[in-house]
Order: structure tokens, then C-alpha cells, then sequence
């Protein structure tokens, strides 16, 4: 190619990072460029909220313009920014590989409260331009005080230095693309099966007109089809919904050991409680309208679902289904005692890792009153026992991210082996993660506490049975057998291979937390 090409960009230091990039990557098939900056209705108006700004492409738009106008040659954007249809005569030649899409909660040091779930102190007020981000937020800790901010990355953490917030929260990809130095400031990491991110967020998009060819055909050298295929999932999901940048939508489609995973979460405004659904498919196709059809204002829910826990009535889980009206029956199928009272501190001076595998464990613990001679570092099951270990006063540092036991281990290893690792538990405990661990690792079992079957647990009419152990499992199929028509969902692998046991058909979420559970229950 013998010309020079001209790529249009956003001024933001953020826009200014992604075009360098590109520009880059052109020289590497030796094509050379140079950037015109353009500035986008977005950019001017600041003072909005983005649900208050008219129409669609608030940072595209004059971009798309000149490009039609043939002033520049191609347009570097941030995929999640362009709206789900070109304007005739433009395409999309090219996407990057995905940047890590979670997102960042920067929190003020003095604003941390390790007790509460994301870390930010309680009626704490968190800035985000978002709905999506505000709609999720809100599920969390509806304590929180949402409030807007626009600006560009370095201007919000600014006004977060200004202390105008006590939190904000920013997409990872673009701190990472910048190389920002946070230490200043407590970070908690969201990833985008916790907090789903926005269509195709953490992807730059090579827009481009249509006729020309000769340049479609240089570009497809730096086209990552993977990803393309992935952002189609979830940018038809967009355009199903008829959103833009203020539908409070998140959707993330990832390839997993051969198989599409798509999680979805949808309110209809920012104060609205999400639904969520998770989705895993052989292919992509049609894969989008099978999750339209789980919105659907058609659908019938379970007039009843059953827990075999307690549940707050602050809790997740019940919110999410309560808010269709769905009878929540919460009761658990057993009883947990303490199995000691007190115990020989002396164990405690080698201890490396703590590790628990439920909130019993983290309970009956710490009801001894344990005082480490030096720090620990602690490790959780999942999100349920990390909860728990905040009300103790202790942020966790691994948390188990999957509902097979197996790959937590693994993960956790990485972390451990070699080292002394404490796992206060049950009696007789099923030394899943155990199992994962070196053999030079010392493990060190201290049971604090034992389960006891309740004789009197009755059967449920539900239209739909949640198990969230073994142990319930157990209890519950000795005594009953399920109705015709019932459902089950199982919190865990290793629950669900209890299920299957007995010949039980069962739904397995993605994560093993309430979450996870309301995602179940919602795609049944």
C-alpha cells in the first residue's frame, strides 16, 4: 500500500493510547499512519449522564462522519462505544485481542471497610457514568450511593483524589492500556463473571469504508477472528434489546474448553435489581435469541423455590427471585455444633495459609478467638466463605472461582504448595482441596466443628429444589422423593455428584455462590 494513511481518534489520553497502538501495528505490515484527532459529542458534553444525551454514538459519530467524508482512512474506537449497526458505507475491518475485561473499584484508603462486600464502607457513595455498572453495584450493597461521573480516565481518578467520591469504578482494560500507578488507593477487582461488563468492552474496533477494499484486505492481518466471533454473541444480544450505551446491559461471551459461556445481566434502569442468566453452548449460532427468549415478558417463572439454607432478607438469592414474585422457601436440612471450645494456640506459629471451605468453618473458627503470632494469608472456597471472612475483619487472598473443587484446588497450589496450610473444617471434611496440594506442603486439619442431620426435615411442594451440600442432599432424599415435575439445582460439583448418586437430573450453575444460583434458576 502506497499511501499514508490517516487514522481518526478521540483526544483522550485513553483514545490517543489505542491509535498509537493500531499505528503500530500497521508499521509491523509495514503500512504507515498518521493520527487526526476529532472531537465527539461526548467529549464536549460533560455535564450529562449518558442516558440524558440524545441518540446513539456519542463517541463516534463525527469519526464516522469524516471517514465518509474521506478526510481520514480509518477509525479507531473502543468497540463498546460504536453502536450495534454501521451507518451505510462504513464496516468494521478489524478487532484486537480482548484486554482483560473485569473492572476496578478504586476506593479512598480511609473509605475501605473490609467487613462489607466490595470493600467500600457502608452507605458509601461510588462514582460511575454507567447503568449497567450502577445496576449491579446496587444488587451488591444496595446501601450505596451511586453518583455520576464523566470525564475521562485520569480526570475521574482526579475527582476520586478530590475526594468528590469515596470510590469509582473504571473498566480494567483502559488502567492497564495506560500503565496508572493506584497505590494510592484500595483496588478491588471485579471480573466479568462477577460484574458483567459491557458488549465487547476491553476490544478496539478498526472501522473503515466499505469500498475500500485494498485496505480491508491489509487489515485483516491484525483481525482476530476468535474474538470477532465472541463480540458477534454479544452485540447481537445488544441489538435484540434495542440498547445503547444507557441500557443497563452487561454480556460477556468467552470460548471455553471448546464451548461458548455467555453471561448476561439486564435491568431496566439503574435502579433496577438485574436479572442474570448464564449460558453454555457447543456453537454461537443462534446462541443470542436463546438468551432474549430467557427475558421474555412471556415467560413463566417457579411459583416456589426451595433452599436447603437460611437466607437473610437482604439476600441476593432471594431478591432476585422475590422481585418475580417467586415464593423463596429458605430452610436448612441440618445443624451445625461446635465440636471444641478452645485449643492449643501453639499449632498457630507455623501457619502459612488458612483455608476454609465453607462459612461454618470461618464461623466455628473464629468463635475460638485464634491470635496468629505473625501474618497469614487466607484462602476461601468461594464467595460465601470470603463473606464471611470480612465480617471477621480479613480480606481473603485467594478466593476459589469455579464450582468444581478440582480447579480450585489446582489454582490454589499455585499459590500454596510448599508452605504450612491450617484448614479449620468439619469433622471427617472431604479434603477436596487437600487433594490438589504437593506433597511437600504440610496440611494441618482442625475440625471445629460438626454436621448434624435434622430428623424432622419435611418435603417441599417447590416447583424447583435448591441443594447446597452433600450433607443436605442426603438428609432430604433418605426421608423423600422429588414430585413430578420438580426441578433441582446443585450449588457445587460435588453436591451435584451426591444428586447423581440417586439417579437425580440436576442443574449446575457457573458460580457456586447466590449469584451463580438466582443465574440457575433464572435460565430453568
Amino acid at each position: 500500500m502506497d499511501r499514508k494513511l490517516i487514522i481518526g481518534t478521540r483526544g483522550s489520553e485513553l483514545a490517543l493510547w489505542q491509535a498509537n497502538f493500531v499505528k503500530n501495528e500497521l508499521a509491523t505490515i509495514g503500512v504507515s499512519a498518521e493520527l487526526k484527532i476529532i472531537k465527539t459529542q461526548g467529549d464536549r458534553i460533560l455535564n450529562l449522564s449518558f442516558d440524558k444525551l440524545e441518540g446513539k454514538g456519542f463517541f463516534t459519530k463525527e469519526l464516522e462522519e469524516e471517514l465518509l467524508a474521506g478526510t481520514i482512512d480509518l477509525a479507531v474506537h473502543s468497540h463498546k462505544d460504536l453502536p450495534t449497526e454501521n451507518p451505510p458505507g462504513l464496516i468494521i475491518a478489524a478487532v484486537s485481542e480482548r484486554e482483560d475485561p473485569s473492572e476496578l473499584l478504586l476506593i479512598l484508603k480511609d473509605c475501605v471497610d473490609v467487613h462489607q462486600k466490595l470493600s467500600v464502607k457502608f452507605g458509601g457513595t461510588v462514582g460511575t457514568s454507567s447503568n449497567r455498572r450502577k445496576a449491579q453495584l446496587l444488587a451488591y450493597r444496595p446501601d450505596l450511593e451511586i453518583e455520576d461521573l464523566r470525564g475521562n480516565v485520569n480526570t475521574r481518578i482526579q475527582k476520586l483524589r478530590d475526594e468528590k467520591y469515596d470510590a469509582i469504578m473504571l473498566a480494567k482494560a483502559g488502567v492497564s492500556r495506560l500503565g496508572l500507578d493506584l497505590s494510592e488507593f484500595h483496588i478491588e477487582e471485579l471480573t466479568p463473571t462477577e460484574l458483567v461488563p459491557a458488549p465487547a468492552q476491553g476490544v478496539l474496533a478498526i472501522q473503515i469504508r466499505e469500498n475500500d477494499h485494498e485496505l480491508y484486505e491489509r487489515l485483516q492481518a491484525l483481525h482476530n477472528q476468535d474474538v470477532a466471533e465472541q463480540l458477534n454473541v454479544e452485540r447481537t444480544v445488544l441489538k435484540l434489546f434495542g440498547g445503547g450505551c444507557h441500557l443497563p446491559l452487561g454480556c460477556y461471551c468467552r470460548k471455553h474448553e471448546g464451548k461458548f459461556q455467555v453471561f448476561t445481566s439486564k435491568a431496566d434502569d439503574g435502579e433496577d435489581f438485574p436479572d442474570r442468566v448464564y449460558m453454555q453452548a457447543d456453537s454461537s449460532v443462534g446462541l443470542p435469541e436463546k438468551i432474549i427468549a430467557k427475558f421474555s415478558k412471556d415467560r413463566k417463572f417457579p411459583a416456589k423455590v426451595f433452599i436447603s439454607r437460611e437466607l437473610s432478607a437482604n439476600s441476593y438469592f432471594r431478591r432476585a427471585l422475590e422481585r418475580h414474585g417467586i415464593e423463596v422457601e429458605a430452610r436448612s436440612l441440618i445443624r451445625t455444633v461446635p465440636v471444641m471450645t478452645r485449643f492449643d494456640s501453639y499449632i498457630l506459629r507455623s501457619i502459612d495459609w488458612v483455608f476454609f471451605t465453607s462459612k461454618n468453618a470461618v464461623e466455628y473458627f473464629y468463635k475460638l478467638d485464634p491470635k496468629f503470632p505473625h501474618p497469614v494469608k487466607y484462602g476461601v472456597m468461594g464467595a460465601g466463605s470470603e463473606e464471611m471472612l470480612r465480617k471477621h475483619g480479613h480480606f481473603a487472598d485467594f478466593v476459589g472461582q469455579s464450582n468444581d473443587t478440582a480447579d480450585v484446588a489446582a489454582e490454589f497450589a499455585k499459590l500454596a504448595n510448599g508452605s504450612v496450610v491450617l484448614f479449620p473444617g468439619a469433622e471427617n471434611p472431604m479434603r477436596s482441596i487437600h487433594k490438589g496440594l504437593s506433597e511437600n506442603t504440610k496440611i494441618i486439619d482442625l475440625p471445629v466443628y460438626e454436621t448434624v442431620l435434622d430428623d424432622s426435615a419435611e418435603a417441599s411442594s417447590a416447583d424447583v429444589l435448591v441443594f447446597t451440600s452433600p450433607s443436605n442432599v442426603e438428609n432430604y432424599f433418605e426421608r423423600h422423593l422429588l414430585d413430578n415435575g420438580q426441578q433441582v439445582v446443585a450449588i457445587g460439583k460435588a453436591t451435584g455428584r451426591k444428586l447423581a448418586e440417586l439417579n437425580i437430573t440436576y442443574t449446575l450453575p457457573f458460580a457456586p455462590d447466590e449469584v451463580g444460583l438466582a443465574e440457575a434458576v433464572f435460565g430453568l
